[in-house]
């Protein structure tokens, strides 16, 4: 399929910028970008399993987490000590 489309030259050169950014020729780009966003129509789909998920008794029974369990700290220490 063919489609015609006129853009305003700002947005034609972000355009051209970003498809030679990913390497790729405009119709790829916009063919690309197209069929992502096309893919996140089953979005209502994943909102309603994780919906299903945040009213799960066995969720509602776990205890929460501490401060201490969320903080930066504790979560990346066993990668900086790796690091060093």
């Amino acid at each position: 399929m063919t489609i015609k489309l006129d853009l305003n030259p700002k947005t034609e050169a972000r355009l051209i910028a970003q498809a030679t950014v990913q390497g790729v020729s405009v119709d790829r780009y916009l063919e690309s970008l197209i069929e992502s966003h096309l893919a996140t129509e089953t979005e209502p789909e994943w909102k309603a399993l994780l919906d299903q998920l945040g009213r799960s008794p066995s969720l509602l029974q776990a205890p929460p987490l501490s401060d201490e369990a969320i903080s930066r700290e504790s979560i990346y220490r066993e990668r900086e000590d790796q690091q060093r």
